[in-house]
Order: C-alpha cells, then sequence, then structure tokens
C-alpha cells in the first residue's frame, strides 16, 4: 500500500466535504496531529478507525486502501491488488523474521568458534587478543542486523487501544520482551502495555 497516495486521497476527499482536520479528529475521536500523519503518509488509521473514516469520507475501504475512487471494474481489480499487497507485507515480514535468527545464529557460532580456538590452541597473545576482538565485534554486528531485520517484520499491538505500530529502535531494545511481545509505550493512547508482535497493520483474519 502506498501511505503517501492514501494521505494525498484522505486530504483531497476531507477538503472535498470542506472539513478541517480538527473536525475530523472531533468525530473519529482522535487527535488533529493523528489526521496530519495520515495525510503526510506517515502512517495509516488503526483498523477500527479505517470503517468509520471512510463513511465519513463517503467511500468504501477498497477505494482507501487503493488510494483513489474506482469504478465497477476497478474496484474488483483493486480489490485482488490490495489482498496481494496484504499478503507480500505478511510474508515480508516472515522473511525479515527468519533472516534475523540466521543472521544472530551465524553470528553466535562465529563468535565461539572465535573464542574456543583463542582459548585452546597455543598462539601469540596478539593473535588471541585479536581473535577475541573479531569475535565480539562479529557479535555486536550481527545482534544489531538481527534487531534491525525483526524491528521491521511486522508491528507491534497496544492492548488497551488496538493501535498498531512500529517502536523506535531505543525502546525496541530496551523494552522488557519475550519471542513475541514487548513492553512498549503506545504512540497513541500512551499507555504502557505488553503489545504482541504482529505481522501487518491489517487485522489478520
Amino acid at each position: 500500500m502506498d501511505q503517501v497516495k492514501i494521505g494525498q486521497f484522505i486530504k483531497a476527499l476531507r477538503r472535498e466535504k470542506n472539513l478541517t482536520q480538527r473536525e475530523v479528529a472531533e468525530e473519529l475521536l482522535i487527535s488533529e496531529k493523528t489526521v496530519s500523519k495520515w495525510e503526510t503518509g506517515n502512517g495509516l488509521p488503526e483498523v477500527s478507525l479505517m470503517k468509520p473514516l471512510c463513511d465519513l469520507l463517503g467511500i468504501s475501504l477498497n477505494e482507501f486502501f487503493s488510494g483513489e475512487r474506482l469504478d465497477e471494474k476497478q474496484y474488483y481489480e483493486k480489490a485482488e491488488a490490495n489482498i496481494m499487497s496484504l499478503v507480500e507485507e505478511k510474508a515480508k515480514a516472515k522473511k525479515n523474521i527468519v533472516l534475523s535468527i540466521i543472521v544472530i545464529v551465524m553470528a553466535l557460532i562465529a563468535s565461539i568458534t572465535l573464542i574456543l580456538i583463542a582459548g585452546l590452541i597455543d598462539m601469540a597473545v596478539w593473535l588471541k587478543i585479536t581473535s577475541i576482538v573479531i569475535a565480539v565485534i562479529l557479535l555486536v554486528c550481527g545482534i544489531t542486523v538481527a534487531i534491525v531485520l525483526d524491528r521491521d517484520a511486522g508491528v507491534f499491538e497496544c492492548p488497551h487501544c488496538g493501535e498498531r505500530f512500529v517502536p523506535t529502535a531505543t525502546a525496541y531494545v530496551f523494552a522488557m520482551h519475550g519471542i513475541t511481545w514487548r513492553r512498549l509505550r503506545c504512540p497513541k493512547c500512551h499507555k504502557k502495555g505488553f503489545c504482541r508482535k504482529k505481522l501487518s497493520r491489517e487485522n489478520e483474519t
């Protein structure tokens, strides 16, 4: 999905309806800043707000995801394209998760091997130190790459308001976490909670 295109579409429709960002925000019980974020292409409405927004602007969900008005023929063509877009988004997220696991495993194997070589094989001290330093660098680089891949693989869902979002790198790294969750602060309701990992910004039904 093209967030910028959708944002421009929302903005154009709002102006057609002679609505201000504040009026849209009040109607949907959200902040004016959130509406501005949508219109600049920096985010999409959470799932629970998409239908009310479409009703307010007088469009279908399919037109919303397409970022344009559709005639009957286009409607069905775009429906298939939008479904494929969601499938591709989830496939990419799964691929990133697998890659992050592979990277961290390879980094661990390489680092442990170098450390064992430095500890078990008789060699000059400077070679031992060099091996350990390289092992640490490989481990740090591997963890960094794995974090970036995993962070970009999908989004997290707030348990309080249902908002799906990508956390900041700092919040992602230092948050209390498990395999499929992290304790994060929601950018919408500003509450902290155990946010579950989701592969898509849309409902996985």
